[in-house]
């Protein structure tokens, strides 16, 4: 037997004990390994205790936010609307699969804390040498060459490279869920803020077609008046002139009118004029409740999912900085491969599958970018001016939350206060028209005081009606900045089923679709609210109360191929 394969034969038997120390190695570098970079902790911002209007009646510190606000309107028709928005929102489902997206990203972050390289290989060539080299090595100049093996590379995670992108990924997916809910709050406000401006013009255009027509009484008595001799032709023409102003009013209060539809039509997922069925009801503003449930400052930030999505983003820039500093120090990698490998000239075996044939070679790795020109420390620094632009980002949102609750708070009680003094006018008005229409008919008095009363009359309706709308477009506003109306989907399907499977179809895409991922199922519950007073002790899935299937299916949208069936999304 030829010594070469003796020294081989001793070197396979030496392989398991020499991948033995090796593995012995990976442990012990993986035990020893380390985190660098910072650790993220949440940045602390000052809010009040509570909020300016302290003793006010209409507002409530000692209840939990309502979670189903809107349906404090008692208005059916808004109910089944945000019903179908929640539905089929076309930007709340893009919310929803971004989810899906972080869901998979977390997933590759996971996987590259294994072996970043495992492949199979397989190869054949043809081999041709010229006359000096086949004679250097005593082979014939043309033959075969066969390959067939496994490759690995596994870079080890020593100074915390990977971790780290794990927890960049894992706050990715919490902030893209903490996005979906606060698309969810967004969109629930902005259908109930255009269905009252929807209900509003209704009301405008009411009012103005009523004083059109009291108009037109006073423009006949003037005209009368004309006739008999007992007054000029200016007050005829003045009459007309008023008459005709306000009439022209109703095309553009009209066009306004067409133009919030259409809104509510693409809010929910529609084409134009597709929910025309839905918005059937009684055309008044929506009456707000005359207390509101407020709660204390400190709950809005555990309820305001855009306050958790800004903290997650810092959270997730932070582990960056740990990445980037990673790349400052010596990288450890194993490598290895085993296979076969014949040739049908030379002194080994021509047969591939032959034990002679089996060649291996696995050993350890060390790289270290010592000369790189402040490249990579300045990379560092790259990530961490982000992260602290993100800490200074998460402390504005905090104060702007608290700001816009407060605006929406004032708003709603100082529309309030106000609403009495334009109901006052109101009648005040009307009395005025109805003197000055008396006292012209008897020549007591000239047609200008006829024109200034109706005119006042329909100043103050509409200031009226205004005060009405701006009463419930603060309380939308109001529960909005608080973060109220996701908590009740918590835990429920973010995609509806037609989604899944137009999804699986194209892709294997596991569980992902369905299940949440382990950081998705490690977060709190939501804060108590009315609704939901409270986590259950065994912490069962929540009811989805906030879709309950409709009653009348004869006022539903058209049905969208994405979600087939309401209620579910």
């Amino acid at each position: 037997m030829h010594k070469e394969d003796e020294d081989t034969k001793r070197a396979i038997r030496g392989g398991p004990r020499t991948f033995v120390q090796l593995a012995s190695l990976v442990g012990a570098l993986a035990l020893g390994g380390c985190n660098v970079g910072p650790n993220f902790k949440a940045p602390e911002v000052a809010v009040n205790k509570s909020w300016s209007p302290k003793s006010d009646p209409r507002i409530s510190t000692q209840t939990a936010v309502d979670a189903l606000w809107w349906k404090e309107f008692k208005d059916p028709s808004l109910d089944r609307l945000i019903e179908f928005a929640h539905r089929d929102n076309l930007p709340l489902q893009v919310s929803a699969l971004r989810i899906v997206e972080a869901r998979a990203q977390y997933g590759v972050a996971t996987g590259r804390q294994w072996p970043q390289t495992q492949v199979l290989f397989a190869n054949g060539q043809a081999v041709g040498l010229n006359a000096r080299e086949a004679g250097m090595l005593g082979i014939d100049r043309n033959f075969g060459a066969y390959q067939l093996g496994f490759d690995a590379v596994w870079e080890l995670d020593f100074w915390g490279k990977y971790r780290r992108g794990v927890e960049a990924e894992t706050a990715a997916l919490l902030g893209s869920v903490a996005d979906y809910y606060y698309s969810l709050i967004s969109v629930t406000a902005e259908v109930a803020r255009t269905y009252v401006a929807m209900r509003t013009f209704e009301v405008l255009i009411e009012q103005a077609r009523k004083n059109a027509a009291v108009q037109e009484q006073s423009l006949q008595i003037a005209e009368s008046r004309l006739r008999n001799g007992a007054t000029s032709e200016l007050d005829v023409t003045q009459a007309t002139a008023l008459l005709e102003t306000t009439l022209a009013s109703i095309p553009q209060l009209q066009t306004k009118l067409l133009g919030v539809q259409n809104a509510l039509n693409t809010l929910l997922g529609q084409p134009t004029g597709a929910i025309a069925e839905l918005l059937a009801g009684p055309k008044q503003i929506p009456k707000a409740p005359a207390q509101v449930a407020v709660s204390v400052p400190a709950e809005m930030l555990r309820r305001r999912p855009d306050i958790r999505s800004a903290e997650m983003s810092a959270a997730a820039q932070c582990a960056r900085i740990g990445i980037a500093k990673a790349e400052l120090y010596p990288s450890f990698s194993i490598t290895g491969s085993i296979g076969l490998r014949a040739a049908t000239n030379g002194p080994g075996s021509s047969n591939l599958f032959s034990p002679d044939s089996v060649a291996y070679s696995i050993g350890p790795k060390i790289v270290f970018p010592f000369f790189n020109y402040g490249r990579l420390k300045n990379s560092v620094r790259v990530e961490d001016a982000r992260f602290q632009q993100l800490l200074v980002q998460y402390r504005n949102t905090v104060l702007k939350a608290a700001q816009e609750v407060e605006d929406a708070l004032s708003g709603f009680i100082n529309a309030q206060e106000a609403l009495q003094f334009e109901q006052r006018s109101v009648k005040a008005s009307e009395r005025s028209v109805e003197i000055a229409l008396a006292q012209y008919r008897e020549g007591a008095t000239d047609y200008q005081r006829v024109l200034d009363a109706q005119r006042s009359l329909l100043e103050h309706e509409n200031s009226l009606a205004q005060t009405d709308s701006s009463i419930a477009t603060s309380m939308i506003a109001l529960y909005k900045a608080l973060g109220g109306g996701w908590e009740l989907r918590h835990g429920q399907p973010f995609l509806s089923e037609q989604t899944r499977k137009e999804m699986e179809d194209r892709t294997d895409w596991s569980d992902i679709l369905v299940e949440p991922k382990s950081p998705e199922t490690k977060q709190p519950p939501p804060p108590p609210t009315k609704q939901n007073p409270g986590p259950p002790k065994q912490n069962p899935a929540p009811q989805n109360t906030q879709n309950p299937a409709p009653q009348n299916t004869q006022n539903q949208p058209p049905a969208n191929k994405q979600n087939p069936t309401p209620g579910k999304q």
